[in-house]
């Protein structure tokens, strides 16, 4: 789960990491009392969305007279921002993060993911701030240094201090970044973050270190055992159709293809996906409605499907065990009936009670293709979705 830099950054003030001065606002009224608090001469006007490359795309203004905070608030609500990760239809902007500009004398980078092959968490930092770290990675690995920590033990000083000589700090700056570092990755375990990233991470002429950009993910398995992390979510920015697969209990991911999958079990859903892609087609969505899901279930999975307009053909590709082909039928049966399968509809059923399944499908008097295996499946959908 994502959550706003303004979110990020209030959970980081409370773990002793120094962030900027700031509020957020959603209108220009907000923005005035904000300014008059805040008191200085030059104001940062940051955009709110849940993607990077703000600054790029124009949703991050710094402005040195206050009293044109109104109307750069202004410009900025309510426009469509593109960036690199929004695609062409950008993201509609409906709050500002509103902070005193800092004097900054160096951008660096200060990341945290776990790396699951070693089990352990990674520290990532660099010189290079400001700029995306799958560049710096691809194009100077060396500007790199990747620190592993031992969950059972913890960030040790010494660890610590590496990162920050690393980076090329010397002095009492040595010792507040250790304790910045120190409060960020208690955060990263406390809360269960899967993702924790600080950049730019800057060092101010004055010698302090501050968060000036933070982003912060959370292990949406986790979310049960912080439920003041959950209410952070912003229903705004994410994909109506993920929010309301949640809500049945199923597990669905959007992507940019044409062939809407529907499959029991994740790695057979992934498996889907490669081999779809593998005959030269692509999928639509990444779509598991589970071991046990019911007819219900999968008439709701059916109607995400369709509800995407691109999904030219959609590829049905279950293995039964718990999830028995009959119960798959009736689904797929009962989602006709509802809202109508309009596409091509290719069908793989493998498993407990597959004759059953399949006589359903063939009395339903639905256009149904079948495939006895999953590469002969994937290679009719494929030519369906042409």
């Amino acid at each position: 789960m994502n959550i706003h830099e303004y979110q990020a950054k209030d959970l980081l003030s409370k773990y002793g990491v120094k962030v900027p001065t700031g509020k957020v606002a959603f209108n220009e009224e907000e923005a005035v009392h904000i300014v008059k608090d805040l008191g200085g001469e030059r104001i940062v006007v940051k955009s709110q969305i849940h993607a990077g490359g703000r600054g790029k795309g124009g949703g991050i203004k710094l402005v040195n007279n206050p009293t044109e905070v109104p109307q750069v608030v202004s410009e900025l609500l309510g426009m469509s921002l593109v960036t690199y990760q929004t695609g062409h239809e950008g993201k509609i902007v409906k709050k500002v993060l509103i902070e005193e500009a800092s004097d900054i004398e160096r951008e660096l980078y200060l990341g945290m993911v776990v790396d699951r092959e070693k089990q352990n968490v990674v520290v990532m930092a660099s010189r290079e701030g400001g700029v995306e770290i799958e560049e710096v990675a691809q194009k100077q690995p060396e500007k790199i240094l990747k620190e592993y920590i031992t969950p059972s033990v913890g960030l040790l000083p010494f660890q610590g201090r590496r990162i920050a000589y690393f980076l090329g700090l010397n002095g009492k700056v040595v010792n507040k970044a250790v304790d910045f570092i120190s409060g960020l990755y208690k955060l990263f375990t406390e809360q269960d973050c899967s993702l924790a990233e600080i950049n730019p991470l800057v060092i101010t002429r004055d010698g302090e270190i501050i968060a000036l950009d933070a982003k912060l993910n959370f292990d949406e398995n986790a979310l049960y055992r912080h439920p003041e992390i959950e209410k952070l979510q912003d229903a705004d920015e994410e994909d109506p159709t993920e929010l309301e697969a949640k809500f049945w209990g199923i597990s669905y991911v959007k992507l940019i293809g044409n062939i809407g999958c529907l499959v029991n079990g994740a790695g057979l859903a992934m498996a889907t996906m490669d081999i779809i892609k593998h005959h030269g087609g692509k999928p639509a969505n990444f779509l598991d409605v589970g071991g046990g899901a019911n007819t219900e279930q999968v008439t709701q999975a059916f109607k995400m499907i369709l509800s995407d307009e691109n999904v030219k053909a959609i590829f049905v590709n279950i293995f039964g065990g718990i999830m028995k082909c009959d119960t798959i039928a009736l689904g797929i049966i009962a989602a006709a009936k509802e809202v109508g399968i309009n596409v091509p509809l290719v069908v793989r059923l493998e498993g407990t009670n597959v004759e059953l399944g399949r006589k359903l499908l063939s009395e339903s008097g639905l256009n149904i293709e079948t495939g006895k295996d999953m590469g002969e499946a994937a290679e009719k959908v494929v030519k369906a979705s042409v």
